[in-house]
């Protein structure tokens, strides 16, 4: 058996450390000027903690917004916990890295798609930059079971 390098495999952990670094950054010193985030991820996912009526209301998948109102962000090398607002309600959510499908910041458009091949279980997780005419259209798109939460009315 030869050995191959796995490029697939070094993208995926190369654009986590990315978000890792981008998130770590937001953590220290805030968000700088018109960014924000548009984050989609997988609620059945083992690690993801939520409080029981999110995970009932979005079973599956969620997309969270990261811009006006967050709290308590705190980010490791394996995911970040964060507050946000729901209805006057704040939640406490923890997001592991392998949990997430899209990352956006429409600001600089700028977009990531993880995309998971469940043809094959042997594989890991792909990347993709995905192009931002298509990403951009998501958080816009018509509400499914999930859909993207603006976080706008809850600021004061």
């Amino acid at each position: 058996m030869s050995r191959r390098i796995d490029y697939g495999n070094l993208m995926h952990r190369a654009m986590r450390s990315l978000i890792q670094n981008v998130l770590t950054d937001i953590q220290q010193n805030g968000l700088p000027g018109e960014h924000h985030f548009f984050i989609t991820f997988d609620t059945l996912h083992p690690d993801v903690e939520l409080a029981d009526w999110l995970s009932d209301r979005y079973p599956g998948e969620m997309t969270i917004v990261i811009q006006h109102w967050f709290d308590n962000l705190d980010v490791t090398d394996e995911g970040f916990s964060i507050t946000l607002n729901f209805g006057e309600n704040p939640e406490p959510m923890y997001i592991p890295y392998d949990a997430i499908k899209t990352f956006v910041d429409p600001s600089v458009e700028f977009g990531l798609r993880f995309e998971t091949q469940e043809e094959d279980e042997d594989e890991e997780d792909e990347v993709e930059e995905a192009p931002m005419e298509e990403m951009a259209e998501e958080p816009e798109a018509p509400p499914t079971e999930a859909e993207v939460v603006s976080l706008d009315q809850f600021r004061k």
